[in-house]
């Protein structure tokens, strides 16, 4: 049967066979500069990623999720639901932010601090090399070790995930709570339990099955490329100019230089020994172009810029790049993209901010009470209006509101209950009564400001529609 199939001329991706079945992956581990400052980045990461549960700013964390709690406190700052529109600008703003790195950087997010590359290329595969026998080298093992010592990276990897299953909980519930829960039973608290059991599991299987095809098949961001990038992003670049026609070399003697410039050697510089193709953690051949399953990583630069040394030649024959300088054309440094991208990124900054520095220590909304839209409040036919105030306090300390209907001094406004007096943090549903006289209502309607104050210079203004009979 599989002789009546059209076969394909190569890999139809970089993680599969022609035959169809999986290409299991170890790329070696090619030592260099680049290695070095992406080892820089990452452990600093992810040392980042572990410190900042830990960190209190203003006496609150500095990145907590509370969902139950309906709040999101992001450096000091606390956010309510109805602060949608201030978390509607910042996850705009992220994504602006990546479109505007990408278009500069190309796919530096992918190759430099996605957690997925972090964690798979500075975690766990440091794990399965120290168990495989190939640490510090990476690539297949020269020796088969026995399969029980193989066997003991799965435990190792089910302690990190754990570990990070529960980092990762601590930016929804905050270290104190998670802190008494690991000294309790799991009964006791099931639910985030089952959150860490069920991240657990999914780390698991990403970093142990899916690996490198959760960049290459699952991800949305490698698809977008193609549309985020512009010809002058910066992207690796295979030299093919100066590396073709690819060929094995003979080495220079040493403390000399085989000519580049004028009496160029017969062959490119490229000797077509596949340590690009090694050492790539998704597999492709960068000497192929831009490719969507490049994440940037740089270890094909490393590997080259290796045997570029042995051989006395000039090194970066793979190099950060972009596409104007490959085709010999001039950069561009103003461009579209960056320019629409960074504007709009600078608009929305701005917006944040003016809406940060002018919001209010308390929220408020008026709400109609259900029932009989009005009532006359007494002989002399003055016609009573009930509402809901609906405070929140955002502040730290207690609030006294006073509130009072604007320009209409024959309004009385009244809470039911007790003094408009809110503690911090405190949320209050208010009963308010609004008397008005009856002559003032036209068509049985008379629209009102009402002033929530605090004092002279802090005041919210609500319009509120009175309900009455129609003369």
């Amino acid at each position: 049967m599989n002789d009546t199939l059209l076969q394909p001329e190569e890999h139809v991706l970089s993680t599969l066979e022609r035959d169809g079945s999986r290409r299991w992956l170890k790329p070696r581990l090619s030592r260099g500069q680049w290695l070095t400052r992406r080892r820089i980045v990452a452990y600093l990461l992810i040392f980042i990623f572990t410190a900042i549960p830990f960190v209190k700013f203003g006496g609150k964390p500095l990145l907590l999720l509370d969902i139950p709690a309906r709040q999101f406190i992001f450096v000091g700052y606390i956010f309510l639901p109805n602060d949608m529109l201030l978390l509607a600008i910042l996850l705009v703003s992220a994504l602006l932010a990546i479109f505007l790195a990408t278009a500069l950087f190309g796919r530096v997010w992918c190759g430099w601090a996605c957690p997925q590359t972090v964690y798979m290329e500075f975690l766990y595969r440091p794990i399965e090399r120290l168990f495989d026998g190939t640490l510090g080298r990476g690539g297949a093992a020269k020796t088969k070790r026995p399969a029980w010592i193989v066997a003991l990276k799965y435990p190792v990897y089910l302690v990190a995930s754990f570990y990070l299953a529960n980092t990762f909980l601590a930016y929804f519930v905050g270290v104190d709570r998670l802190w008494q829960w690991v000294h309790q039973s799991p009964w006791q608290h099931p639910v985030p339990f089952l959150i860490v059991a069920f991240v657990t599991i999914a780390m698991m299987v990403d970093f142990c099955y899916f690996r490198e095809q959760v960049c290459i098949l699952m991800c949305p961001y490698g698809r977008f490329q193609s549309v985020l990038l512009d010809p002058s992003s910066l992207i690796v670049s295979y030299d093919q100019q100066r590396g073709e026609p690819r060929g094995k070399v003979l080495k220079a003697p040493a403390g000399e230089a085989l000519p580049i410039v004028g009496t160029a050697p017969p062959r490119g510089d490229c000797v077509d020994c596949g340590l690009c193709v090694v050492t790539c953690p998704t597999g492709i051949d960068i000497r192929n172009g831009l490719q969507m399953e490049c994440i940037n990583c740089t270890q094909c630069i490393d590997a080259c810029n290796a045997v570029m040394d042995k051989l006395s030649r000039a090194p970066n024959l793979i190099r950060y790049s972009n596409q104007r300088r490959d085709q010999g054309q001039p950069l561009s440094l103003l461009r579209p993209r960056p320019v629409i991208y960074g504007t709009l990124l600078t608009l929305l900054a701005v917006v944040f901010v003016f809406l940060l520095a002018t919001k209010l220590p308390f929220d408020a909304v008026i709400v109609r009470e259900s029932g009989a839209p009005f009532t006359l409040a007494d002989s002399e036919g003055r016609i009573r209006n009930l509402a809901q105030l609906i405070v929140t306090n955002r502040s730290e300390r207690p609030l006294s509101l006073q509130v009072e209907a604007v320009d209409n001094p024959e309004v009385i406004t009244r809470v039911r209950e007790r003094d408009l007096r809110l503690e911090p943090q405190e949320k209050c549903t208010f009963h308010l009564e609004i008397v008005a006289p009856r002559a003032m209502f036209r068509d049985g309607n008379l629209d009102l400001v009402l002033r929530i104050a605090l004092d002279e210079r802090t005041s919210r203004e609500i319009p509120f529609r009175m309900i009455g009979p129609r003369l």
